[in-house]
């Protein structure tokens, strides 16, 4: 579980975001939560091109933030499906989902009072 402060959580956000940036993540956005639900603080959207693209994004967020920031997730869900993975790290929810999933769902507008930053790829 993830007890940190709220610097630590933005460097934590920005670390996630890397990962999902090195496995090739598409359409990755940030949502500012904290002033719209006490669910979390930040949701990060990402999407990959296939099932097994989506297991990768997934597996290496998991990976490189209890390697190198020493957190676990507090949940995770999805990892049967690969449509739609969840990794909840209490202030930090991660949704990783494949293309038809995540517009079927459209997480990015059901947040819209949500601050939204999206994160700008170079590949």
């Amino acid at each position: 579980m993830n007890d940190a402060g709220a610097g630590d959580v933005e460097k934590q956000v920005a670390d996630i975001i890397e990962i999902i940036q090195s496995k090739k993540g598409e359409d990755i956005v940030l949502l500012d939560v904290r002033g719209v639900t006490s669910i979390a603080d930040f949701f990060v959207l990402t999407n990959g091109s296939s099932n097994v693209h989506v297991k990768a994004i997934a597996d290496e967020i998991r990976t490189k933030m209890k390697k190198e920031e020493g957190i676990f997730p507090w949940h995770v869900e999805g990892f049967e499906a690969l449509t739609w993975v969840l990794i909840d790290y209490v202030d930090i929810v991660v949704h990783v989902f494949d293309r038809d999933t995540r517009q079927y769902y459209a997480i990015d507008t059901l947040w819209k009072d949500a601050v939204i930053r999206h994160i700008e790829t170079d590949y």
